[in-house]
């Protein structure tokens, strides 16, 4: 028995190995510090992670589904009605809503026109400074995110020591995609933070049940709460759930308390009660989101909810969750059925590609993360001190990966930014295999990842790896919120008034931007004949990439001249 409780699967707060005595003399100082050093060496990888972050968010005008979201939480704040965005449940935005109480714009609730158009009108017509707003709605992101290093951290460290945590960490706060979206007014990376946490809790609740079941189960929720692509990790968290219980159950040494009901005589009892006091917890914070934003549950929606026929229509009038939930379901199964056009390898295509998100994984993920985190994930089924942990680890991103990847949206890699993040926890799995050299690869391996982050230092959205040829090449071979998310229309702004000024300026731009409001004045191109479109040709490389007759000819009979931030071409016709 003591040798299992001694085991650094079992008891999170134990190394992966003996602690070895340091060497006296020279050492002596090393080790008279290594308290606080760990300390030191996390709060530095957050810091610097921070600043990208902020810098990010201050430099990069509204994406194209960030007014969205702050509109609707605008309208939380001050309506405490459920009448936007029902595609997506409350709680991300929500957290959006802290944010825009400090800033406190001015808002006009009679406003008519669907979601999109209130955010711009929220942000360009209502008298509120966009940079300020926007600023606010993402800091309380930025924030999450920042807590999730924490995490990643913690879970890392119970797998492999310290050492393994800070690897884990490094590579979390250098990955570009988490620092792109991590930066954003949007809900992916809220949602990722809290399945992570999720999983941390249930892996924990192996040695303290009662505590950590009812934690995961609120974490569960509240990343259900926050976007529905979650909702395939219910019942994969609920399975976890079950065999941490009955992994509890079976061992002596673990206390119930305060919740010493949870513990049944019977083993399979315990597994039981356990998946259902996680379930439980998940589906009240669901209900307690939708009621902090209106205690009488009214939901009038401001467009038309599709109905939903057949199996998945029963599958939605049998959740417990509240209407406005069940509605936001529809909306998203009226989406999926949508044929939705996409771009991969410089192939336009309609309809889905069920291998699109791992390609678009393998261009945006660093090669440095990628090698980490694949070898580790071998080493956590390989490795038998480790192997109970994996369940923990990798079941979770599969069934959501997978699940992922049978969507009809090939839009970008923020459909799978769970990736990355679990990616970087199963990395510290390396350093518990037995190899020579390993501690020395892993540190070459995350100081690649960290240079290949800081290159592509302020443009994180459009970052591809080496192997394709960093950021300036992304365009050529993904689009939408891969690359060009409408985020560098003040950046082209400061452009035309640096090096083309009284230029006349045609523009064809994606995104939720309002060009005028920058200083932009422009024609699109494709309004008129194209034998009167001279001067400077502004293209979105989301265009660029899936354009199509008229402008197909007019960027085929131009010449390039520049680009601005990797997303947005420049041509002089």
């Amino acid at each position: 028995m003591m040798a299992r409780a001694r085991h650094p699967v079992l008891t999170p707060e134990a190394p992966t190995a003996p602690v070895r005595q340091a060497p006296a003399g020279r050492y002596a100082r090393l080790r008279r510090h290594r308290r606080w050093l760990p300390p030191l060496l996390v709060a530095l990888l957050l810091t610097q992670m921070a600043a990208a972050m902020v810098t990010t968010a201050v430099q990069q005008t509204p994406t194209i589904d960030e007014p969205v979201y702050v509109a609707t939480a605008t309208d939380y704040l001050r309506e405490h009605r459920l009448r936007y965005n029902p595609e997506h449940p409350p709680l991300g935005k929500l957290l959006i809503e802290a944010g825009v109480a400090v800033a406190d714009p001015h808002y006009d609730p009679s406003y008519t026109g669907d979601q999109g158009e209130v955010g711009r009108h929220l942000l360009y017509a209502s008298g509120n400074d966009p940079w300020r707003l926007m600023l606010w709605a993402r800091l309380p992101v930025i924030a999450l995110t920042l807590l999730c290093g924490l995490v990643v951290f913690a879970f890392a460290r119970d797998l492999a020591g310290t050492a393994g945590g800070l690897t884990a960490l490094a590579l979390y706060a250098f990955s570009p995609d988490v620092i792109a979206h991590g930066s954003l007014a949007t809900l992916d990376m809220p949602a990722v933070a809290l399945v992570l946490t999720a999983c941390l809790l249930v892996w924990r609740a192996r040695r303290r049940p009662a505590r950590y079941l009812p934690l995961a189960g609120a974490a569960l929720g509240g990343a259900v709460a926050t976007k529905m692509s979650a909702l395939p990790a219910v019942p994969v968290l609920m399975a976890l759930a079950a065999l941490s219980a009955l992994t509890a159950h079976r061992s002596e040494a673990v206390s119930w308390r305060p919740l010493p009901w949870l513990r049944a005589r019977r083993p399979a009892v315990s597994a039981l009660v356990g998946a259902v006091v996680v379930a439980f917890v998940a589906v009240a914070v669901v209900w307690a989101a939708y009621l902090a934003v209106d205690p009488r549950l009214r939901f009038v929606p401001a467009g038309p909810v599709p109905g939903v026929h057949g199996l998945r229509g029963r599958l939605v009038e049998l959740l417990p969750v509240p209407p406005a939930y069940r509605a936001g379901m529809r909306v998203q199964f009226g989406l999926e059925d949508y044929p939705w056009q996409g771009y991969l390898f410089g192939h336009v295509y309609t309809g889905s590609l069920w291998y699109y998100l791992p390609a678009a994984l393998l261009v945006k993920t660093p090669l440095g993360l990628a090698a980490l985190g694949a070898a580790g994930a071998v080493a956590v089924v390989a490795r038998r001190r480790l192997r109970p942990a994996a369940p923990y680890l990798l079941a979770v991103p599969a069934v959501l990966l997978a699940a992922a990847m049978t969507g009809s949206r090939d839009f970008g890699t923020r459909y799978a930014l769970f990736v990355p993040v679990f990616l970087a926890v199963a990395a510290a799995g390396v350093l518990a295999l037995r190899w020579r050299w390993a501690g020395l690869l892993t540190g070459a391996l995350v100081l690649w990842a960290a240079v290949s982050s800081v290159r592509t230092f302020p443009y994180y959205l459009p970052y591809a790896n080496e192997a394709f040829g960093g950021p300036a090449h992304t365009h050529r071979l993904l689009h939408d919120s891969n690359v060009d998310w409408g985020q560098d229309l003040g950046r082209l702004a400061d452009r035309l008034r640096e090096r083309y000024p009284g230029e006349r300026v045609w523009l064809v731009y994606k995104g939720s931007g309002v060009p005028s409001y920058y200083g932009i004045h422009a024609a699109d191109p494709r309004s008129v004949p194209p034998g009167r479109v001279h001067g400077l040709l502004v293209v979105s490389d989301s265009a660029v990439a899936k354009a199509r007759g008229r402008l197909a000819e007019l960027i085929a009979d131009s010449r390039p001249v520049g680009e601005v931030g990797h997303s947005i071409s420049l041509y002089r016709r």
